[in-house]
């Protein structure tokens, strides 16, 4: 990774863009008052919960300069793209949607911004450029809170504003942020990576490891209690790495303490955690602390010791084995969760049936699975042992199979159970049905005569479905 310079971002900084609020704010008031109207947005997210966290700034940003959410199937006055390039059909997939996006003539004109993880990409910005001169707007991960600055720019000079920092940002407290939901929250608690997997981007695109202070977190974890959220998940690449930047040993299960207290919230997720981290003091914290849920998401990637070592995960099978036994040894009901590569370069059949070793020992409740995908500027990607496509979706469908099958298994145990319910809203599954989940992330639609959105309920499971649970309320 190249020398980056640290780029402060101050006070004064941010009063600096709540100007450049007021002053876009200005331009849609008189909008409003030609038009009638309020001018819309709409934001297109991808990848992963970060990204959907950045949303949540992006919309308070917009909504404090005057726009409001655009109606379904309306184009947008702002449209602003939340990329992901950690696999390379996440950024085709977003070209296809800017290229749906160039205006015919006589078409409704929108303001098109991009951000995130694809444009620390120089490649890319050099091609949104040449391929794609309807993109008004591109900066990167590093900026985000410049938001207002650069749409300013663009709406009162009308040339196309390019704005990509090199450069490792600060934790940037006090931006404006609209919650997606009203029940349960994201919680940054630190931004970036140190561990440089082999096959991973970012490192590269979000940067080295910076933690959130302590004071910081909890102000705003108090400020969601008083607002009504009960349940709140905490973000970083790695979590369990929290504090290791300043120094301090066990600030993370130090911080889960400290957040167990708060009055109000009920329920406490982390993600996501690395195997290399899981210390013994945040073990103790999952076995002591009520309020953190019996769920743990941590990816193994490969059972294979030898793709392991390659992939740069700074542990083996064995030791990810002792840990799951170490953490059930404590909390004998905690479920898990993990990720998988598929086809890693150099991968055997006997690297593979490690991998389905440890599902079968493991017995996940849920993988995310994936083929592995070349990304320019890791090192996996120059590795000249790629496996043939048709070998990689071969083996995708075994571990499938065989991770399907474990979950369904799990599924059917939880019938004419009860289980506690945080009630979300109303279920995709119907109209007439609400759903939320376990404590150990499992989702449940239910039957039930009255609206308990935000309200912690007993649900008995009557039907256990392959990937969700159905049940009802007595």
């Amino acid at each position: 990774m190249p020398n980056r310079k640290k780029a402060c971002v101050s006070e004064e900084a941010i009063q600096k863009q709540y100007a450049y609020i007021d002053k876009v704010k200005e331009i849609t008031i008189q909008r409003v008052n030609l038009e009638g109207r309020r001018p819309t947005y709409d934001i297109r997210i991808f990848g992963c919960q970060m990204n959907e966290h950045d949303a949540e700034n992006l919309t308070g940003m917009l909504e404090e300069m005057g726009f409001e959410r655009a109606q379904k199937d309306e184009q947008a006055d702002v449209i602003v793209f939340e990329t992901c390039c950690v696999r390379e059909n996440a950024e085709e997939k977003i070209y296809g949607h800017l290229g749906l996006l160039k205006p015919s003539e006589g078409d409704k004109k929108s303001i098109i911004a991009i951000t995130g993880c694809m444009m620390q990409q120089p490649q890319v910005v050099e091609k949104i450029k040449k391929s794609y001169r309807h993109v008004n707007i591109v900066f990167g991960t590093h900026n985000l809170h410049a938001f207002p600055e650069l749409l300013y720019k663009y709406m009162t000079g009308n040339k196309r504003v390019f704005d990509i920092w090199d450069a490792e940002g600060q934790v940037v407290e006090g931006v404006p942020m609209t919650r997606t939901e009203k029940v349960k929250a994201w919680v940054n608690i630190m931004y970036g990576c140190n561990n440089f997997c082999s096959y991973c981007i970012v490192p590269y695109v979000r940067g080295r490891e910076r933690s959130r202070k302590k004071e910081d977190i909890i102000d705003e974890v108090k400020g969601l209690a008083d607002k009504g959220f009960k349940e709140i998940t905490l973000l970083g690449q790695n979590v369990n790495s929290y504090g290791n930047d300043s120094g301090e040993k066990d600030a993370f299960a130090d911080l889960l303490y400290l957040l167990n207290d708060i009055n109000g919230i009920e329920r406490i997720r982390f993600m996501t955690s690395h195997p290399k981290d899981l210390s013994d003091s945040l073990i103790a914290a999952m076995k002591e602390l009520p309020k953190l849920c019996e769920h743990l998401h941590l990816p193994f990637q490969s059972g294979s010791s030898r793709i392991l070592k390659e992939m740069n995960r700074k542990y083996t099978k064995e030791h990810y084995l002792e840990l799951v036994d170490k953490v059930r040894e404590a909390i004998p009901d905690i479920a898990f969760t993990t990720d998988i590569i598929v086809g890693f370069p150099g991968e055997t059949e006997e690297d593979f049936e490690h991998t389905l070793d440890v599902v079968r020992k493991v017995r996940f409740d849920q993988a995310f699975t994936f083929l592995y995908s070349k990304r320019t500027g890791t090192k996996a990607a120059k590795l000249e042992t790629q496996v043939p496509d048709h070998v990689k979706k071969e083996r995708f469908k075994r571990l499938l199979d065989v991770q399907n099958l474990i979950s369904e298994e799990i599924n059917q145990s939880y019938k004419d159970r009860f289980v506690e319910i945080l009630v979300e809203g109303r279920s995709r599954q119907s109209d007439l049905m609400y759903m939320g989940r376990t404590r150990e992330f499992k989702l449940v639609n239910f039957s039930c005569d009255e609206d308990l959105t935000g309200e912690l309920v007993k649900v008995k499971i009557v039907h256990p479905r392959p990937f969700w649970l159905e049940g009802k309320v007595e």
